[in-house]
């Protein structure tokens, strides 16, 4: 448990930063002998992971409170059958936020979808938060969790990429320990919900399944009145930025004050009531961009009869993702310029962690890699990561395609769209709001995608006005590959190992969404020694730099044509997949980085 304190003027002086290093002190805990389970590779991150400091940074970096309590590290844990009432006494320890299965959680266990997984743990209110809420935050767990608290149930969650919040305070004894129940159901592929590329059966494209808490839990105290989330949206063409403030336990006695701050220099200030937009000036903007990702501070305060009754800090990127016209052909634009964007799919798995990378640094390691070959974007391949993980990706420069997750039935590139069951339909809908208003404010963010390779895919014009209705700030890919639908921004299509590129259109932009897959497997740096493959395999660092580069060689009359952007299969290797620039491990980059990195950066130029 680790206990957070007295985080002052987070984002002033050195923005951003501070958020790393937001652990004041460690609460040792009863020594329990905790230890990984050894599993096919593991990251050099994983012997850093203890139950003392399990993700210990801040987990929302776009709305920072001074005080918090993460409960990160060693729960108890059972597997039992589904029907199963709770358990009388448990199984063991299993390290948080890191899935089950995972050789980092300590347990390494499949659980399937007739059983259910349960957590224990407890825990102490620190004094000084009397008289205030307690809020129990959980980032994400997959799939279904049901909560209890001193066993009041405190409700139910569906959802496996979201976060979700209950005020427990209500639950809460006068004094002592305070004990937390979790039980979790999810039926992974057996079921129709978003699951990604997680199956119960690990074969080729699709891994190893993910069960319960992986990304991290925690506590927080609030007023009884309180902030509760707040709406970006940069404007670099009327030089300003609109913020609306939602709140918890707020009247009409309440009004809010915003501060745009550069550093220390304040930029413009406003205040209003809550839910109401304010526009703030962002005179001579610095706009945000890969080349150049400045982020602007936000100071947002809740006030009551000119009171301060609390304070957040955030941070936002002046920066505008559109369509527009280059000698008659369309193309993408970013901040009214085009650029070609050209990036990674970027899968987001872990040999040690699977969902859950072993610490913020490895998180961190994949984003200033796919930086230094040269790729200005990635694809986030339907997964959707934590908070932080876009927080670097705003902090480093990194535009970002985030793909919805799939689930349910497949469709191929030549048959209409599947008709899924009502429950089905409204709990991918529900799941996609989400996705969106989490991670709306993520400058980084500038393309949705709703489905990929007919995985899924249902009602898509419907589907990408719902997801316009959303967020108009950004551009939608209707389906990344096979089954276009002639809806959204753009036409995408996939071609191994490529390249290929789809007619230019009036109205809709052409990508490449998925090519190369070039493989080359590492000794003693695979998941398995035997079936790892690549779309194309290759021997040696040469041959594969070498192919590499004919690649682009092709790319480049492409984007010439009207090709405005790429992405390139992938970041890391997977599991059985070796087409990764980094080796799962992340031990290895398998190209020549200065040769590839040159090349890339070449397809910028005009």
């Amino acid at each position: 448990m680790i206990f957070h304190t007295g985080i002052k003027s987070v984002f002033a002086g050195l923005p951003f930063l501070v958020i790393i290093a937001l652990v004041a002190c460690t609460v040792k805990e009863t020594r329990i002998d905790w230890r990984p389970v050894e599993g096919h590779i593991m990251t050099r991150w994983a012997q850093e992971v203890s139950p003392d400091n399990a993700l210990p940074e801040y987990p929302r970096p776009q709305l920072v409170r001074k005080e918090w309590l993460n409960l990160n590290g060693l729960w108890e844990y059972a597997i039992q059958p589904e029907d199963d009432p709770q358990p009388e006494s448990f199984q063991g320890h299993i390290l948080v936020p890191f899935p089950v299965e995972s050789a980092l959680s300590g347990v390494k266990q499949p659980v399937g979808a007739n059983n259910r997984l349960w957590y224990r743990r407890t825990f102490e209110v620190p004094g000084r938060w009397a008289g205030q809420r307690v809020l129990l935050h959980f980032g994400a767990v997959d799939w279904e969790a049901t909560v209890w608290v001193n066993g009041r149930e405190m409700g139910t969650h569906r959802g496996g990429y979201d976060p979700f919040t209950f005020d427990i305070t209500d639950a809460l004894r006068n004094d002592g320990p305070q004990a937390i129940t979790l039980s979790v159901w999810d039926p992974t592929d057996a079921g129709t919900q978003p699951c990604g590329k997680q199956v119960n059966e690990p074969h080729r494209i699709w891994y190893t399944a993910v069960t319960g808490i992986w990304q991290t839990v925690w506590l927080e105290p609030v007023p009884l009145a309180s902030i509760e989330g707040l709406t970006i949206v940069p404007d670099i063409d009327r030089g300003e930025v609109s913020v609306a403030v939602t709140g918890r336990g707020t009247g009409s006695g309440h009004q809010v004050r915003i501060t745009v701050k550069d550093g220390r220099m304040t930029v413009s200030k406003g205040e209003g009531a809550v839910g109401e937009t304010l526009s703030l000036p962002v005179e001579n903007a610095k706009l945000w961009s890969p080349d150049s990702p400045f982020l602007y501070n936000l100071e947002v305060t809740l006030q009551q009869g000119g009171k301060t009754v609390e304070a957040v800090d955030s941070y936002f990127g002046m920066r505008k993702i559109s369509l527009g016209k280059v000698n008659g052909i369309t193309r993408l634009f970013l901040n009214n310029r085009p650029l070609f964007q050209y990036g990674l799919l970027d899968q987001g798995w872990w040999p040690d962690g699977l969902y859950a990378a072993p610490t913020d640094e490895a998180l961190r390691y994949d984003l200033e890699v796919t930086k230094k070959l040269g790729f200005n974007m990635l694809r986030k391949h339907v997964k959707i990561e934590p908070r932080r993980f876009y927080y670097w990706c705003d902090k480093l420069g990194l535009l970002v395609w985030q793909d919805m997750p799939n689930g349910d039935r497949h469709v191929k590139h030549d048959q209409p769209d599947i008709q899924r069951s009502p429950e089905s339909a409204r709990q991918y809908e529900l799941e996609l709001r989400r996705m969106i208003d989490t991670h709306r404010n993520h400058p980084s963010i500038v393309m949705w995608v709703a489905f990929n390779e007919g995985w899924g895919q249902f009602d898509t014009p419907r589907i990408v006005d719902l997801i316009k209705d959303c967020d108009p700030t950004r551009l939608v890919i209707n389906t990344s590959g096979w089954a276009d639908r002639g809806v959204g921004d753009v036409h995408d299509v996939h071609r191994y190992p490529g390249p290929a590129a789809p007619p230019n259109e009036p109205g809709r932009a052409a990508v490449l969404g998925e090519f190369g897959g070039l493989g080359l497997p590492i000794t003693v740096h695979t998941w398995q020694d035997e079936k790892s493959w690549g779309y194309r395999s290759y021997e040696s660092t040469e041959e594969l730099t070498a192919a590499y580069l004919d690649l682009l060689l092709q790319l480049r009359p492409l984007i010439s044509e009207g090709l405005s952007a790429a992405v390139y299969t992938q970041t890391t290797d997977v599991e059985s997949e070796v087409n990764g620039q980094l080796t799962y491990d992340r031990a290895v980059i398998k190209m020549d980085v200065e040769k590839v990195a040159a090349a890339n950066r070449e397809l910028y130029l005009p």
